[in-house]
């Protein structure tokens, strides 16, 4: 190692040249953590960081002293001696990126010779420039004050883009929500929907979707008006907000006054007896505007379809087998839920 040569003292040398970071009332706290062997150069080193405003600066003599102290501490930047005993500073260097996947510390390469091949292989290890001993105290200053920019412009970087991140979460959340009822709506049920057939066909486990349709709805808009039938729909929206108690459970505004329901995991006798409660339940809400009969409460048909998806099942044919199944419920009388797959059953049972 290159000893320091006679000089005047590293604070002499900074106060002279008013080489500091920041104004020290002004600085948000920033750390350094020194790898160097030679205890008289770290000293020196740590005497200047703190001269040049460094609120932290810790010491490693070693690689694996330099590794424990990055993961426990998170420094803010790091000076690294190439010249090390055991693992060499560009080893260390890989190990730092390595520990620190999608992050970015700065690093700085110290070295007694100024060696171009030194430089080129810093880099490649994942360092970020290049200083050569003896360091001079305005030279250091400088490059702590480049590397605090840079660091400080990635992290508002990184700020900014979680802070769109979110705002894109929120926005793609509004698009695919009903404002009237606060239900997913269609196109969030069509993305949820592709998404939950992908996930039952790698799981094997059975898939339930629901259409619902409130009955004799038009008529009861024509007759009572639309500020009323909106408020029986505000009701609804909230009765499948609660039955739907799972975490994957989805409840959505298909269209109008039909509403969809994707159940996950569930099998065609649980399907029905959810069907069945959710009857029971709209019954004992007795949903309807103030000074209606008991005869216009409102009831649901609905249409079930249950499958294990395969490849050949897609969002498309399982919403046509589930509107088949509501056709026929409400052909029959409506206030009542039929599935699919059962009514194939009976047919077939038909023609043996």
């Amino acid at each position: 190692m290159t000893a320091l040569p006679p000089t005047a003292p590293a604070s002499a040398a900074i106060e002279a040249t008013g080489a500091r970071l920041s104004s020290p009332n002004s600085l948000a706290p920033f750390s350094v953590l020194v790898v160097e062997d030679q205890a008289v150069m770290r000293a020196a080193l740590v005497t200047e960081l703190k001269q040049a405003g460094v609120t932290q600066v810790l010491e490693a003599e070693n690689g694996r002293a330099a590794l424990a102290l990055f993961r426990s501490e998170r420094p803010d930047m790091v000076l690294l001696d190439i010249r090390l005993p055991g693992e060499d500073g560009y080893w260390v260097a890989r190990q730092l990126r390595e520990a620190e996947p999608g992050e970015w510390t700065p690093i700085i390469f110290l070295s007694g010779l100024d060696n171009d091949l030194d430089v080129w292989r810093g880099i490649e290890a994942g360092g970020d420039d290049y200083l050569v001993k003896p360091v001079k105290p305005i030279v250091l200053v400088a490059k702590l004050r480049a590397m605090r920019r840079l660091l400080d412009m990635r992290r508002r970087l990184v700020t900014v883009s979680a802070e769109l991140h979110l705002a894109n979460q929120k926005l793609n959340e509004m698009v695919e929500l009903d404002a009237l009822t606060g239900l997913v709506n269609r196109r969030g049920l069509d993305r949820m929907l592709h998404a939950e057939i992908a996930a039952a066909q790698r799981e094997s486990k059975p898939l339930t979707l629901m259409l619902c349709d409130l009955d004799h709805f038009k008529h009861f808009n024509d007759t009572y008006g639309h500020v009323q039938g909106d408020e029986c729909l505000k009701q609804i929206g909230r009765l499948l907000r609660e039955v739907c108690v799972r975490p994957r459970d989805i409840a959505a505004r298909y269209g109008g006054e039909e509403f969809a329901l994707i159940l996950p995991n569930t099998p065609r006798s649980g399907a029905m007896t959810f069907a069945r409660a959710l009857g029971q339940m709209l019954k004992f809400l007795k949903i309807r505007p103030p000074g209606i009969n008991e005869d216009l409460l409102l009831t649901l048909s609905g249409g079930i379809t249950t499958c294990i998806p395969d490849a050949n099942t897609s969002a498309e044919s399982m919403l046509m087998r589930a509107d088949a199944a509501l056709y026929a419920a409400k052909s029959q009388g409506r206030n009542r839920f039929f599935s699919f797959e059962m009514q194939m059953d009976t047919i077939e049972q038909r023609q043996l």
